[in-house]
């Protein structure tokens, strides 16, 4: 089994000539014919009884031929890769057998290799930095929302609800006086105030005692489902109970419950410290954003499209598995949004195109810089690794191969090399134009319907990591 020829016949385009030799085609000769032998009849044999040599005499020399070219063909090219020592970016294609018989195969096929690129000024790379700043009103409200964490829930039963309460409500919508699908709710706990449920909803829950049965009058926002957008409806309401939130006393000893401080002064500071160390991470995280946003720019070279192909491909994959962790499949997706597949993958397209072309950079990178990984460096790996999944080192080895992890601690380094080369620019302060401020003060205003079934799922899709925010 060898290569006999890598010939280049395109830009990223290599003809492979193969041999299999007699010896390892007539092995998957043979085993192909031990897997099919108990379906073939032959005359003057039990089932599955007949020799090779019989079967082939009835239905001709070469019954098993096909079936064994594909058990033969992936080792045979796999060690035809190696031999011509280039890397493949895609499946093989346009086979050709040129001879096939008991002297073993001739064959050729053509391959897409990874693309030669040249990346120059990766060392240097500017880009802006936000300032990271921590106010007293954003340490105020971390610390009210430990207050509100630590709230006691307690029962009213001698007033009316008010906004702010909690309420424990049954309800069904009708429209037309027909109720609808997912209108209906039993002992919901819905917080007055919350903007939970369709503008209006429940500032006509605010006002009613307990036990009290009463109707609510709303109307479907326009940006709803079609089959309810724009429509008037009244739900039918019995509140069952109400609840209160009592925040606990913001003084010293709530610092000594809730954290390992002993005056309020002290749990303030750490917040701040806490706030600013996040603050900061996200400015490091979006600066070095902006670096491989430019370092992608830098790449020149003649990209197989079948790299940015499968990297969308992969994309809309993971995607589709963190809809699947929500609830939603794929298609439940695309129907809420309105697309197809062609449009979802248009969307992916460009975060591929960048992703590869970063991945390639960094690859010439590490082979400029004469990047190197010592064995006691993979081991290194090998040990976090296991120590991560929970497992023994040698199961970690088993499952991922040395050159792979070699691999990945390259383009780490190669990382390493364009964020610590890379400049920080100032970043420009945009102040908001009142036109802009108005239209969020009413985007704001526009809360959600209310969460019918069908509701949260579209919500669930919208939270989950679309297209946009994967470039």
């Amino acid at each position: 089994m060898s290569l006999k020829s890598a010939e280049k016949t395109g830009t990223n385009e290599f003809t492979l000539a193969i041999s299999i030799d007699a010896e390892a085609f007539n092995t998957a000769v043979n085993k192909v014919y031990n897997r099919e032998k108990g379906k073939i009849n032959v005359p003057g044999f039990r089932k599955g009884k007949a020799p090779r040599a019989f079967i082939e005499k009835m239905y001709g020399e070469g019954v098993f031929y096909d079936d064994a070219l594909e058990l033969a063909i992936p080792d045979a090219y796999t060690a035809a890769v190696a031999q011509a020592c280039i890397t493949p970016v895609d499946q093989p294609r346009d086979f050709e057998v040129q001879s096939i018989g008991k002297e073993g195969v001739e064959l050729t096929c053509k391959v897409t290799v990874k693309p030669e690129i040249t990346v120059e000024g990766y060392k240097g790379i500017s880009a802006p930095k936000a300032a990271v700043e921590v106010t007293a009103e954003e340490v105020e409200n971390e610390f009210n929302s430990k207050l509100e964490a630590n709230a006691r829930i307690t029962p009213v039963e001698d007033r009316a609800s008010q906004m702010g309460d909690i309420t424990v409500i049954d309800f069904e919508g009708f429209v037309d006086g027909e109720a609808f699908e997912g209108g209906k709710g039993e002992e919901y706990e819905l917080t007055l105030g919350s903007g939970s449920f369709i503008p209006g909803f429940e500032e006509q829950v605010a006002g009613h005692n307990i036990g009290e049965e009463f109707d609510v009058n709303v109307t479907f926002p326009t940006e709803y489902t079609p089959e309810l957008a724009g429509k008037e409806a009244v739900f039918k309401c019995k509140l069952h109970a109400i609840k209160t939130k009592v925040l606990p006393e913001a003084d010293d000893e709530f610092a000594k419950d809730v954290s390992e401080f002993d005056t309020v002064a002290e749990l303030k500071a750490d917040i701040e410290k806490t706030l600013k160390e996040r603050k900061e991470q996200t400015a490091q995280r979006d600066f070095e954003n902006a670096v491989f946003e430019k370092l992608a720019e830098l790449v020149v070279g003649e990209i197989p499209e079948v790299m940015y192909e499968n990297r969308t491909n992969d994309m809309i994959n993971e995607f589709a598995y963190r809809l699947q962790s929500q609830g939603l499949s794929m298609e439940m997706y695309m129907q809420y949004l309105g697309m197809d597949m062609d449009a979802l993958k248009e969307n992916y397209r460009s975060a591929a195109e960048r992703e590869v072309k970063i991945s390639l950079a960094l690859e010439k990178i590490a082979e400029i810089e004469g990047i190197t990984v010592s064995d006691e460096e993979v081991e290194e790996e090998y040990a976090k690794m296991a120590e991560m999944y929970g497992v023994d080192a040698e199961t970690v080895r088993k499952a991922i191969a040395a050159d792979s992890v070699a691999s990945e601690l390259k383009i780490r380094k190669a990382n390493a090399v364009v964020i610590d080369n890379a400049v920080v620019e100032k970043a420009k302060k945009k102040a908001a134009s009142k036109k802009k401020a108005a239209a969020e003060g009413e985007e704001a205003a526009d809360k959600p319907a209310k969460k019918t079934t069908r509701k949260k799922k579209e919500e669930a899709a919208e939270t989950a990591e679309t297209p946009e925010d994967a470039e």
